[in-house]
């Protein structure tokens, strides 16, 4: 029998999710078969089976968050559930051990009558299966003549390494004693004391007292619904609202932080800790819509969706080779500024399971056509949530687009190790300025607002400003691109 471990698929995650399993107990799987898909803390990843044979049991259940190494399923065949199998091997070709070819039969064999571990099975895809030393071992079988100890039974069953006691409740009780009871009744839980004129404290813990204080509400007037009747925190709000202290809210519904979402949590906090700072600007992007309609014309761009974010990210690759910093990262272990020259892409994308941001390699060697079809591979990953952890490491620079969402501009925050993120607000039309002198007018204009947050450790004001004002000037006339 094959146990199948929940692996690692990538940089070095410690724990997944179960989404949807992909097989039941009894299906039969050969290699590379899919059997469940998980959500990590990056994306949705498939897991293949490393062995082939019959699933013989399941041993979590969807939506269960289970740490990497954990097994989850049981593979091999039938006639080993529960140890049922007898012979020493499986039945099939006469191989070494009794065991048919790819098949691995997960019990003891002997030798002289003392059992001896059998080999650790050789998973068949890469980076599956346990390390050899890693298969839980079996039970002893005895012979049925043999009396088993009870201290060794229990030691067997729980793999406990030293011998355990008999149960304390398997003692024989005490014999009662024939006698009136005696002395006052003990008052049911919840229910006040005898004690004269003395008031019996409320059962409360010091946060609920402290609520119980700040709404104005008497906690000797509530009768606790928590373990033997202490007050719970429910129940001052319910009291609180009962007097019209406070609005009682309705059904709150909650949501685990689990997967993309936790990530994104942890992510973000991480992020407050840098020093950060924000400049914007906003652009004249009529010449960029234009040529946006001219590429969705040539054969180049065919069945590809073409949008000015295409321009945006083209244009942060060629302001970046003028301000290499801005496309910077810090060692902490060095304490050096390391300056990368390829820009890895990043693209934030929101998804169902919440916000993710894949980046394109070396997007800053890409031609135009190459962008875009990176961008729509990677985005339509994302939103199906089939994103690989190889496509989150490595960024060096992120661009968020707010304006798919009508919103004119905003103040992103940092993609934590990168040290500038370029936000883009919505295209609006607007009155605008154009040319000068004489020949000056007001004309309506398609206008964007672009925002730029920077490490302000690794990038100071001239140089954020400076790329800034160089992406401005391609989005303004993109044929100005050539100069960079």
């Amino acid at each position: 029998m094959y146990e199948f471990k929940l692996p690692d698929p990538g940089e070095g995650l410690l724990e997944a999710e179960i989404v949807a399993w992909k097989v039941a107990v009894g299906d039969t799987v050969a290699i590379n078969d899919i059997l469940l898909e998980i959500e990590t803390a990056k994306s949705l990843v498939e897991l293949p089976s490393p062995v082939a044979g019959t699933v013989l049991s399941l041993l979590v259940g969807e939506g269960e968050l289970v740490d990497v190494g954990t097994v989850i399923v049981r593979i091999g065949d039938p006639s080993e559930v529960d140890g049922t199998q007898d012979s020493p091997g499986v039945a099939g070709d006469a191989s070494p051990g009794g065991r048919a070819a790819g098949e691995v039969s997960g019990k003891l064999e002997y030798s002289n009558g003392d059992p001896v571990e059998p080999e650790a099975p050789t998973p068949s895809l890469v980076g599956y299966g346990a390390k050899p030393g890693a298969i839980a071992r079996r039970a002893r079988k005895r012979p049925a003549s043999v009396a088993v100890p009870e201290t060794e039974r229990v030691q067997e069953v729980y793999d406990l390494s030293q011998p355990v006691s008999r149960p304390i409740d398997e003692v024989q009780p005490l014999h009662p004693v024939d006698a009136e009871p005696s002395g006052e009744v003990l008052p049911e839980p919840g229910e006040p004391t005898g004690g004269g004129d003395l008031p019996t404290p409320p059962l409360a813990k010091p946060p609920v007292r402290r609520v119980a204080r700040d709404l104005g509400v008497d906690l000797g007037t509530i009768t606790g619904s928590g373990p033997g009747g202490i007050i719970t925190h429910s129940d001052v709000i319910a009291a609180a609202g009962s007097k019209g202290l406070v609005d009682v809210p309705g059904t709150t519904q909650r949501v685990p932080l689990r997967g993309v979402r936790r990530e994104m949590f942890k992510t973000m906090t991480a992020s407050l800790g840098v020093p950060q700072a924000t400049a914007w600007v906003e652009v004249d992007v009529t010449n960029t819509v234009a040529l946006v309609e001219t590429l969705r014309q040539r054969r180049e761009f065919d069945g590809l969706r073409i949008s000015p974010l295409l321009v945006f990210a083209k244009a942060a690759c060629l302001a970046i080779a003028r301000n290499p910093e801005i496309n910077s990262s810090f060692d902490e272990v060095t304490d050096e500024i390391l300056i990368h020259s390829d820009v890895n892409l990043g693209i934030a994308a929101a998804t169902p399971r919440g916000l993710v941001v894949p980046n394109i390699k070396k997007a800053n060697r890409m031609s135009l056509p190459e962008l875009a079809s990176a961008l729509n591979r990677m985005v339509a990953l994302a939103k199906e949530g089939k994103s690989q952890p190889g496509d989150f490491a490595g960024g060096s620079f992120t661009i968020t687009n707010v304006g798919v969402f009508g919103i004119d501009a905003g103040t992103p925050i940092l993609n934590p190790g990168e040290a500038a993120i370029l936000c883009v607000g919505t295209i609006t039309r607007k009155p605008w300025v154009v040319d000068a002198g004489a020949e000056e007018r007001i004309e309506p204009r398609s206008v964007c607002t672009i925002a730029l947050t920077f490490d302000h450790r690794l990038v100071d004001g001239e140089s954020g400003s400076k790329f800034l004002a160089d992406v401005a000037t391609i989005l303004a006339d993109p044929g100005l691109a050539l100069l960079f």
